[in-house]
């Protein structure tokens, strides 16, 4: 990506995921970035297109994050643990690569950009498509129950984490979840 394109990316994608897609003008990524109006429309046709490059970026790293996160899970119950203890560890600030808690930036933008572009929306279900694929990667065994358990879950404690402030929702989700396991 050329400099200046991941500069309005990145200063996007800030700036989306601080204060919501709706709440920001180009003028307003323009001036926090500093390029000139030409430029931007020389690399992103419209909004919609600014916002889709956000969203790949933040698919990218968010993946990665979790990647590394579940990368030495061997069993079910190991890859609940490494799961939920790093979603805590987002939720409290101790991910600097997903910078500042503020929710799930993919259900923020499907919820604002809902009924306004269907590509935006096809983006956010194909990220959580993908996050999925990567749990079920590291299950011992697959139990489509428990897995849609486990994602389910982790969406509630994202959403309580943000929505409620409750900064130990995911750390809620263990017990019952091993519990399940158990059974």
């Amino acid at each position: 990506m050329n400099e200046k394109k991941h500069l309005l990316t990145m200063t996007a994608l800030d700036l989306f995921y601080k204060n919501g897609i709706n709440s920001v003008g180009i003028n307003e990524v323009l001036k926090a970035s500093g390029v000139a109006k030409k430029t931007l429309y020389n690399h992103f046709v419209s909004k919609d297109a600014l916002i889709i490059a956000t969203l790949e970026y933040r698919h990218n790293v968010f993946l990665h994050w979790l990647k590394q996160s579940l990368a030495n899970s061997t069993t079910n119950e190991e890859l609940v643990r490494y799961l939920f203890n790093a979603l805590t560890r987002w939720f409290n600030n101790e991910v600097p690569e997903l910078t500042s808690f503020n929710g799930c930036f993919f259900i923020n933008a499907a919820a604002e950009c809902a009924g306004q572009s269907e590509e935006v929306i096809t983006y956010c279900r194909f990220h959580k498509g993908q996050v999925r694929q990567l749990i079920a990667s590291h299950m011992q065994t697959i139990d489509e129950q428990l897995l849609d358990m486990i994602c389910l879950l982790k969406e509630g404690a994202i959403t309580s984490a943000y929505v409620s402030q409750d900064l130990q929702a995911a750390q809620k989700c263990l017990p019952w979840l091993m519990s399940y396991m158990k059974k």
